[in-house]
């Protein structure tokens, strides 16, 4: 038998999320034997209400039986176009109307013209931080990303797999990461011989900030990124998922410069999650020699054939599906906004949200010396904030207090101090030892019975976080 030597690498660290999901099994069963109702306040799962496939599979057969009488087929031996397309190998860009359908329905919901041979499919939005890291990592020279401290624990994962790759994080206020402090960061990556190519962060919903940012940081954020060169990467999943009044929405980055941003949609948070469709959009330009230029997603696509030559043409097309209604008169219309689409599955979430902020003004809002809590306007999270030394002392947000409030009080939290990059918890050896990242999207039961679950288990973290800090119930 040959001796085989494994190649160096890195030993990275496991994401709390996983370390909690790998550990969850055991600590759920102490909890049932202490007779403990189980919560979910960790995942950032979609809600299975949400999610429920049954109604989709209907509405795709009907628009499947459109398509079929579209072509006006009466053989019945003969296989129809969008069946063929569905099961067959297809270009790396999948289906043409798939692509041409969504960049006329996203399209007219942020006021833009998309081009359909610029988006490229991606396996979730995931998916799509694996392909542009990838780009930019392929020719080997040293690479620095700029990310929000916190950020969203998928990214960093996924930069930690390069050993030339490094990152340097902002810190945030209320409003999004400080634009001089990103400045800083950026000048300080070249110093050190790195290449800067983008800025990464999720400004809707953030995950796991719990907050959005607002329009005026944006505009003061794009003014950063166009004077310095660099790309921010919008990572867009909680986009639709949005609590705030239409008119007091801001504005996604590639709304206001689609040449200076690479967007990452996904479908999975509005009901499509199991077939992970995603797109990769961006009208950027590269020069990758003096002078010449080539638009990043061509680059984008080489580098996307070269991991992942064919995507699933039957996801995509299903994905077609829902960007179509019933016209009532046996045919589909499509989409003039995915607003509707959305709306439908906001319902769970909002009252979700609702409960959630209700229960903490109610039972922690008079202890405000020890508590804060982010109010999220969209996204599925928001992040609390142990503020002063209880009469217990401290309260640290570490492995053993989360594995105590499984096993104690049935709660499933994740720890906000995995979320900061490396460099952030070498700034303040203390970043995120006194906050938990909240989740109010999932759980197992629907209707009036989610409603009282939500409810139920706000009220147990409120005791769990008075006894943390020694408030007598």
């Amino acid at each position: 038998m040959a001796n085989l030597v494994a190649p160096k690498v890195q030993k990275q660290a496991v994401s709390v999320t996983r370390k909690m999901a790998a550990s969850l099994p055991g600590l759920r069963e102490i909890a049932n034997k202490r007779g403990l109702k189980v919560h979910h306040l960790g995942a950032g799962y979609p809600h299975p209400e949400v999610t429920d496939p049954r109604g989709f599979l209907q509405h795709q057969e009907r628009y499947f039986a459109h398509l079929r009488e579209q072509e006006g087929l009466n053989d019945p031996d003969v296989l129809p176009e969008y069946l063929r397309e569905s099961y067959s190998y297809t270009d790396t860009l999948g289906p043409v109307s798939v692509r041409e359908t969504f960049a006329r329905v996203y399209g007219k919901d942020w006021n833009l013209t998309l081009d359909p041979s610029k988006l490229i499919p991606t396996v979730g939005a995931s998916g799509g931080i694996s392909l542009i890291c990838s780009m930019f990592e392929r020719s080997g020279e040293q690479v620095a990303y700029i990310t929000d401290a916190p950020t969203y624990a998928g990214f960093t994962a996924r930069a930690a797999l390069c050993q030339h790759a490094s990152i340097f994080s902002v810190d945030m206020d209320g409003e999004g990461p400080k634009p001089e402090l990103m400045r800083k960061q950026i000048r300080a990556a070249r110093q050190q011989g790195n290449f800067v190519p983008f800025y990464y962060t999720v400004p809707d919903g953030h995950n796991p900030g719990g907050f959005s940012f607002t329009q005026k940081r944006r505009e003061e954020i794009m003014a950063v990124v166009q004077e310095e060169g660099i790309l921010i990467v919008e990572d867009a999943p909680y986009l639709y998922i949005n609590f705030a009044n239409a008119d007091k929405r801001p504005k996604p980055f590639f709304s206001m410069a689609p040449d200076q941003v690479v967007h990452l949609f996904t479908g999975s948070k509005i009901g499509f999650p199991g077939p992970r469709v995603g797109f990769l959009y961006s009208e950027a330009e590269l020069e990758i020699s003096k002078g010449q230029s080539v638009p990043l997603s061509e680059l984008a696509l080489v580098e996307s054939s070269s991991e992942l030559l064919f995507h699933n043409p039957g996801a995509l097309m299903g994905f077609e599906a829902l960007l179509h209604e019933a016209d009532g008169q046996g045919g589909f219309t499509e989409l003039q906004s995915m607003w509707p689409l959305a709306e439908s599955k906001l319902v769970v979430y909002r009252e979700n949200r609702e409960i959630l902020l209700q229960v903490l003004e109610q039972e922690l809002g008079p202890h405000r010396k020890f508590f804060s809590w982010t109010l999220p306007d969209g996204g599925f999270f928001t992040v609390f904030s142990f503020l002063a030394d209880g009469i217990n002392g401290p309260v640290l947000t570490d492995d053993a207090m989360v594995e105590k409030m499984v096993m104690e009080h049935g709660l499933v939290v994740i720890p906000m101090y995995d979320f900061y990059p490396k460099d952030a918890r070498q700034r303040d050896t203390g970043a995120g030892m006194n906050q938990l990242r909240l989740s109010f999207c999932f759980s197992e039961s629907a209707g009036q019975a989610r409603r009282d679950d939500m409810r139920e288990a706000i009220m147990a973290f409120c005791v769990a976080a008075k006894a943390l800090v020694g408030i007598a119930a």
